[in-house]
């Protein structure tokens, strides 16, 4: 398979798996390349916090890092790692030059963990009422972010629909991205027999980190459009909403008269969801793969979501629940599911299938870890083919490196 290697970890914050989609990915990657027996370090310039999880607690070793510093050079050469992973395309910005100075030959992956420049370009879209538009995508985002996916050696794409997009739209050479979803286990009818039962759940719930433009927005039009209309159909049911981090005026739009609870962060997501008989999820504008639908085909909870909200997930397997666009049909689709219990456990099976043929990491562990095999076997003739990558990082690089060193300089007075 692969050999052993030390993987050095670059985040834009500490992982926090049980309050993000993106804290959830970074440790399933973390989780494969230590079934590896790679050594991995981690490092941030981002404050700690107490949701964090303990990296250190699975043999991680962990590093505080200066922005804007030649001790993060020290650093790199003291460790020596022969592969480095940015967890987005803004860590690779702020680092990338400087382990392509202090470490040119150690394999620089991104991690996209979605398509920023897609999802501000929706935002932008929706905001304007309107359809998104390719002009909308040519934004001084996606310049930056193609930049970044150019500059690395390979990018992993937790999309089939944005591995489209970054070809068709943006030009992006194959070779220099990757499709790896969310890796999860694979369930079967013993974890079946133990999820609750139809009768023994109740209520709907919705999920997602309330500092997430997209969840927010959700949040809202839920409470306006969607939640009054279930209601008044359903005066004895709660909508109950849990999220990380919010803000006062997430707060203020609870309403127990009208059984619309904020519940603030969730102390853990799958008892939640596994208790929810429907979860809610109407996104409006976002990109990569909702972490709260696959949470809910886990737990067995059948979705109600939109377009946007299925982008990436199902592909051609029937959807565990309706994709709904319309208010009006949302509604309808989240009222028969919570009262007809053959539609339920048809949804709930058609979740299962879509864990098991979309998302069993088995499907993908081995090729992913073949590939950095095979990158790192023969990287320079990658890199050789990359012209533009190289081209941008030089340019990129000088540009970059100066602006740091200046702001260090003046740090220093």
């Amino acid at each position: 398979m692969t050999s052993k290697h030390h993987l050095l970890i670059i985040g834009s914050v500490w992982p926090e798996p049980k309050s993000s989609a993106a804290g959830v990915r970074m440790m399933q990657l973390i989780h494969l390349f230590l079934g590896q027996g790679w050594k991995i370090t981690y490092c941030s310039d981002a404050n700690v916090s107490d949701f964090m999880f303990n990296i250190e607690s699975i043999g991680i070793d962990k590093f505080n890092i200066e922005l804007n510093s030649d001790s993060f050079n020290v650093f790199l050469k003291s460790i020596n790692p022969s592969i480095v992973l940015f967890d987005r395309y803004i860590t690779e910005e702020k680092y990338g030059w400087r382990v392509a100075e202090n470490k040119p030959n150690a394999l620089r992956i991104l991690d996209t963990e979605d398509l920023h420049c897609l999802r501000y370009a929706r935002q932008f879209a929706f905001k304007k009422g309107r359809y998104i538009e390719d002009s909308d995508l040519y934004s001084d985002y996606a310049k930056r972010e193609i930049a970044s996916i150019m500059r690395s050696d390979i990018s992993l794409i937790i999309s089939e629909f944005e591995m489209e997009i970054l070809k068709e739209k943006f030009n992006v050479p194959q070779q220099q991205i990757y499709y790896l979803p969310f890796l999860l286990k694979s369930i079967d009818k013993s974890y079946l027999s133990l999820l609750p039962t139809f009768e023994e759940r109740k209520n709907f719930i919705f999920i997602g980190n309330f500092l997430h433009e997209p969840n927010w927005d959700a949040v809202q039009y839920l409470k306006t459009e969607i939640w009054p209309k279930i209601h008044s159909q359903l005066p004895n049911v709660s909508l109950n909403i849990f999220g990380a981090y919010p803000t006062e005026k997430v707060l203020k739009l609870n309403s127990p008269k009208s059984s619309f609870f904020i519940k603030g962060r969730a102390e853990d997501v799958f008892t939640e969801m596994k208790n929810a008989r429907i979860c809610l999820a109407p996104l409006r504008f976002g990109a990569g793969i909702k972490g709260k639908l696959i949470d809910a085909m886990i737990c067995g909870t059948p979705s109600i979501t939109t377009k946007i909200g299925a982008e990436g997930i199902n592909n051609t397997f029937s959807w565990p629940g309706t994709i709904a666009d319309n208010p009006n049909d949302f509604v309808k689709a989240a009222i028969n599911h919570y009262f007809n219990k053959e539609l339920w456990i048809a949804a709930q099976k058609n979740g299962i299938d879509v864990i098991n043929n979309r998302f069993n990491s088995k499907l993908f562990k081995t090729k992913f870890l073949e590939k950095i095999t095979e990158i790192i076997n023969n990287l320079e003739y990658f890199r050789a083919k990359n012209f533009m990558g190289a081209m941008l990082l030089y340019q990129t690089a000088n540009a970059t490196k100066y602006m740091s060193k200046w702001i260090q300089e003046k740090n220093n007075k």
